[in-house]
């Protein structure tokens, strides 16, 4: 078992979050998502060995290494956006004269979603990729056709030069993190992300649970983290989960954050969670993330990587971000504090878990535990 004594684990936690409301995402966008050619509902893979391990009663994997065709979640809201964009300039008379470029930075998943889902709607893509994304996770985005830009220095460098190359004509941005007067197509992003948690309900209903007592999320700008508050926050019930935020060692801008009670930048370094790799909060996130996540934690890339190779073990492709939701609850979990975070957190050993396995394997290619280095 994974020792997290071995070093002082960055947390923070508000319990009391678990009170706080929002209204939910549209209805439509599930109806949107399972009227795609070959949509099917991502695997929610329970792994006994796992929650054996924690000491609680069940442990559940939203295996999102096949969605839509990609090895990520992030088509759900690049999907979503695309569709929005066209049917508002329709709905305006803007419909374009010639292909129109969608324009974006990535550190890997999202610019490949957005290509595909641009080539399809017959439109172009533009990419602005940073440095620390995986040479084969470049060569998908241009295999999907998308024009790539890669940019010395940081994904928010990346996020700058792709707003600058969006002012042209015939191009729109359509960027998963937002900023002041850019918060429209961002949150048409998140509310893509919800047709993953209205699987994950109807999942968990199968399997004889009602809702997790605990949702581990890796964050990189906190979109997705948005879309689990905007899931679980917005209805009644006398038993909403615990949400967790998970994010690298090298980018810890929402733990931060949060410890400090306003956004803020930190300098990245590397890291082989390249996805997570990101050094601001999305301004659209941030009120979310401050008023309704339960706890945020920070891990090391041999924890992600550990945890990716003990879930390839157990029949479930994660890369190193999809692996950082099992990282981080296992630094929650174990070692010298735990006792403190488990009751923070809520959990006994009756508890069922859910961690989002947000890409897979083959997303951004890394050396984890048991795979042989790219």
């Amino acid at each position: 078992m994974p020792d997290s004594s071995a070093r002082t684990v960055p947390w923070f936690s508000r319990p009391a979050d678990r009170s706080w409301t929002c209204a939910p995402a549209p209805a439509e966008v599930r109806d949107f998502h399972a009227a795609l050619p070959g949509y099917a509902p991502t695997p929610l893979t329970e792994v006994p060995a796992i929650a054996a391990e924690l000491g609680v009663g069940r442990v559940f994997v939203k295996d999102e290494s096949s969605r839509l065709g990609l090895p990520a979640f992030k088509a759900l809201g690049a999907f979503w956006a695309v569709r929005r964009v066209l049917a508002e300039r329709a709905a305006n008379g803007r419909a374009p004269s010639g292909p129109l470029t969608f324009v974006t930075a990535t550190d890997g998943n999202h610019g490949r979603a957005l290509a595909r889902a641009a080539r399809l709607a017959g439109g172009r893509a533009h990419v602005f990729v940073p440095e620390g994304v995986h040479p084969l996770a470049v060569a998908a985005i241009a295999g999907e056709g998308a024009e790539v830009t890669e940019v010395a220095g940081p994904y928010d460098g990346a996020v700058r030069r792709a707003a600058e190359a969006a002012a042209a004509p015939g191009a729109v941005l359509v960027q998963d993190t937002a900023w002041p007067g850019y918060e429209r197509i961002p949150g048409w992003i998140v509310e893509g992300y919800s047709t993953l948690f209205t699987e994950i309900d109807a999942q968990l209903t199968a399997a004889g649970t009602g809702l997790p007592d605990l949702v581990a999320v890796p964050v990189g700008v906190g979109s997705l983290a948005q879309a689990a508050v905007t899931h679980y926050r917005s209805r009644v019930t006398d038993r909403a989960p615990a949400l967790l935020s998970v994010e690298p060692e090298a980018a810890p801008c929402v733990l931060d954050s949060l410890l400090g009670g306003e956004p803020v930048s930190v300098t990245t370094g590397e890291t082989i969670m390249a996805g997570l790799n990101c050094g601001t909060p999305s301004g659209l996130a941030w009120p979310f993330l401050r008023d309704g996540l339960d706890a945020a934690i920070v891990v090391t890339d041999a924890e992600s990587a550990r945890a990716a190779g003990d879930l390839a073990a157990l029949g479930v492709s994660c890369g190193p971000c999809g692996a950082a939701a099992l990282a981080g609850v296992r630094a929650a979990l174990t070692g010298d504090g735990a006792a403190l975070r488990r009751t923070a957190l809520g959990l006994g050993p009756a508890s069922a878990l859910v961690l989002l396995g947000t890409e897979g394997a083959d997303a951004n290619p890394a050396p984890v535990a048991g795979h042989p280095d790219i």
